[in-house]
């Protein structure tokens, strides 16, 4: 390639998708680019959606902007069922762990970026296999970004996806959890206070060990013949109930204090 606006950037070592993006958007703030978009070489992303994912940015509506292919079955024709079925489930991971409640389609990739929020997260910080894409979203609701999703309509060709969810899940769900963790401290404790944070910790507590003693009952008097108290059972559906009522509270105030930082664009 000659064209003198193309700037090719090398990794000796395969260091994993994420790994790329980041040394792109370095290499952008390095240039001193105001906006700074991914499209993928493989033909997935469409030319011709991405003045719909810049003007958002460009109109001081959001501080980044994403695909989303999820909204209707006509957007995700040509997406297979099982491909279908693990954004779906990673949707689900994402919503929770990055407080962008109403997001979908968090894998596509086809993005826009402010460089304000390319310079506020840190960029060093961000996971470097397929889900840097989720990780980003962990990292900007932190600092209070505005996320806008644009929807667009699937496109494949003849290609098959070498990603294998079971794996990808497995990999990328200790991630959002330990994001997940990271968005709490930060965002609630280290910028802010929010006693939903206690909310979600008391609840971390109070349902796995409801679970566990739950267990220990039904283990015990089925299986082990030994004398359970019959107050036990009730302690245990209190112990739950109440774990399972303070998450559900603390995802309310959680969904409360980031109702601001989303939008969705048609």
């Amino acid at each position: 390639m000659t064209d003198p606006r193309i700037v090719p950037i090398h990794h000796e070592v395969n260091k994993g998708v994420g790994a790329a993006i980041i040394n792109g958007y370095k290499q952008a703030l390095a240039d001193e680019m105001d906006l700074v978009a991914v499209m993928a070489g493989d033909n997935q992303m469409d030319p011709y959606q991405l003045p719909k994912l810049i003007m958002p940015i460009i109109e001081g509506k959001a501080d980044y902007a994403k695909g989303n292919r999820l909204l209707s079955r006509e957007m995700r024709q040509g997406m297979s069922p099982w491909r279908a079925f693990g954004n779906g489930m990673l949707s689900m991971l994402t919503k929770i762990g990055s407080g962008y409640w109403n997001i979908a389609d968090p894998q596509n990739g086809y993005t826009v970026i402010s460089k304000y929020a390319l310079e506020t997260i840190d960029l060093d910080s961000i996971y470097t296999y397929y889900g840097y894409c989720n990780d980003i979203l962990l990292k900007m609701n932190a600092f209070g970004m505005r996320v806008v999703d644009v929807t667009m309509p699937a496109r494949y060709g003849s290609e098959k996806s070498k990603i294998r969810y079971g794996k990808y899940i497995r990999k990328v769900a200790p991630m959002l959890f330990k994001g997940f963790l990271w968005r709490l401290r930060m965002k609630y404790m280290v910028l802010d206070f929010h006693p939903l944070v206690l909310f979600y910790f008391a609840s971390m507590i109070l349902v796995p060990l409801g679970l566990i003693f739950g267990l220990w009952i039904v283990l015990e008097k089925l299986i082990f013949h030994g004398h359970v108290s019959q107050n036990y059972p009730l302690l245990f559906v209190f112990i739950f109930l109440v774990g399972m009522q303070l998450l559900f509270f603390a995802m309310i105030f959680d969904m409360q204090a980031n109702k601001t930082n989303y939008s969705k664009m048609a």
